[in-house]
C-alpha cells in the first residue's frame, strides 16, 4: 500500500538535523528513497511553528530538515537537540 494519505507522527530532532520516521511507516506503506514527499514540521512547544517543504527519506529511514527551515522553525533557539517535533508526510 504506497502512501496516499497524510500520516502524522511525534518524533524528536536528532543529530545532523535529521527526524526518524518510524519502522510501521515505512513498512506499512512501503516508503522508498525514490519517492518525494511533502513533509511539514511543527515544534508544539513553540507557538505558531510550522514549516513546508518537499525531501525525499533516506535509506537509513531519516528525514533531513533543511537548515533555513529549521532555523526558521526553532526561532534561534541554541540547543536544538531536546525539541519534540510533530511530522507529518504526504505524497507530492
Amino acid at each position: 500500500m504506497p502512501l496516499t494519505e497524510k500520516v502524522e507522527f511525534k518524533t524528536r530532532l536528532q543529530k545532523r538535523n535529521q527526524v526518524q520516521v518510524p519502522k510501521l511507516v515505512c513498512w506499512r506503506y512501503k516508503l522508498e528513497p525514490w519517492q518525494i514527499l511533502k513533509v511539514t514540521v511543527c515544534c508544539p512547544s513553540i507557538w505558531d511553528s510550522r514549516e513546508e517543504y518537499l525531501t525525499r527519506i533516506g535509506k537509513d529511514g531519516r528525514i533531513t530538515i533543511p537548515k533555513l527551515a529549521l532555523t526558521l522553525l526553532l526561532h534561534n533557539k541554541l540547543n536544538r537537540e531536546p525539541y519534540l517535533l510533530k511530522v507529518s508526510l504526504e505524497p507530492s
